[in-house]
């Protein structure tokens, strides 16, 4: 790993991306309205599907797992709960960065730490599918993909209850399979990490930034979502390597190499920490009492890369808050 690798974006040819801090890049005007997908939800049937679930739940993880070390524990997290996820599979997500040359480049290097983390596992029953090697090019174009083709597959199987898709990385997959099947929208709910609070001043974090167009159709489609905010949620589920290494570091294969990852980013670690933003996505739905949400109209994002809120919008699930203390204990427990 790298010794710092602050999360930046690249979206075609916007100036100077900017990561989970910001930047000032500016999405042309007109591409982002409404999508005009079909919606296969009437609203009673969408806020039903927001509800925590009681039982256990079916999960794919979309994940861009090289790009950061958050990735990492969430994948762990999502393995080490059986009795509430059912982890079917991982789809590499795409990323650009400091740590790759390019979104496709992003998705390998990410397909390989997804491989490399299920061996630690010895989750061999997991099967992994790489992602999109590009972002969208426009609001109607879907980037083909084995894991957008397993998504839709998956969506459309016999089960109880709905497949839940945790989505931590750029949407491309997951906002792709919505175009190649839209009527997955009423069989599928969506948690996704992507932008900021919406009393932020903007939203240019790095998920939502990097494909713009991806972050729309999740946005507007009507699926069923659950955001987590990055900056004024997320960002509180801090750590640091000394809390590591006295928790984790020592307690076998995977807690080390979790361990050794994170102390990995910087060569001296006094009086610094690091957020696990990731980790938030999963923590929702092993334990409602990890979080504080809400129901709320589905924002929009202007070109400016700031939130607009109409209260005519249909309902998204919002994590509002987080009980720190409480996700780190379990989060530890599991992994040791």
């Amino acid at each position: 790993m790298a010794s710092s690798y602050p999360k930046m974006a690249v979206l075609g040819a916007l100036p100077n991306a900017g990561g989970r801090r910001g930047g000032d890049g500016k999405l042309p005007a007109a591409e982002w309205y409404d999508t005009g997908m079909p919606t296969p939800l009437t609203d009673s049937e969408r806020v039903a599907a927001l509800e925590w679930p009681t039982q256990r739940v079916d999960v794919v993880l979309d994940t861009d797992t090289y790009n950061e070390i958050d990735d990492q524990f969430a994948l762990a997290y999502a393995a080490r709960a059986p009795e509430r996820i059912g982890l079917e599979a991982v789809y590499a997500a795409p990323f650009h960065n400091e740590r790759s040359t390019g979104p496709a480049d992003g998705m390998e290097k990410s397909f390989a730490e997804i491989a490399r983390l299920l061996n630690i596992l010895g989750r061999s029953d997991v099967p992994a599918f790489r992602g999109a090697t590009a972002w969208m090019p426009e609001s109607e174009t879907p980037v083909s993909s084995p894991a957008a083709d397993d998504l839709v597959a998956r969506a459309h199987q016999d089960r109880i209850g709905k497949l839940h898709v945790v989505a931590i990385g750029a949407p491309t997959n997951v906002a792709s399979a919505l175009l190649l099947a839209p009527d997955i929208a009423s069989r599928i709910t969506v948690t996704w990490l992507g932008g900021h609070a919406r009393g932020h001043w903007d939203t240019r974090e790095f998920n939502l930034f990097q494909d713009a167009h991806a972050s729309r159709i999740l946005l507007d489609s009507g699926v069923p979502l659950v955001r987590v905010p990055c900056l004024g949620v997320a960002e509180h589920l801090r750590t640091t390597e000394a809390e590591l290494a006295r928790y984790l570091k020592g307690r076998g294969p995977l807690a080390d190499y979790l361990y050794q990852t994170y102390a990995d980013v910087y060569p001296d670690h006094f009086a610094k920490s690091r957020v696990l933003w990731d980790v938030v996505a999963i923590a929702w739905l092993i334990d409602p009492g990890l979080t504080t949400t809400a129901l709320l109209p589905s924002p929009r994002f202007s070109e400016f890369f700031t939130w607009s809120e109409d209260p005519r919008r249909h309902l998204i699930r919002e994590v509002l808050a987080l009980d720190r203390d409480a996700i780190l204990a379990d989060l530890f427990t599991r992994l040791r």
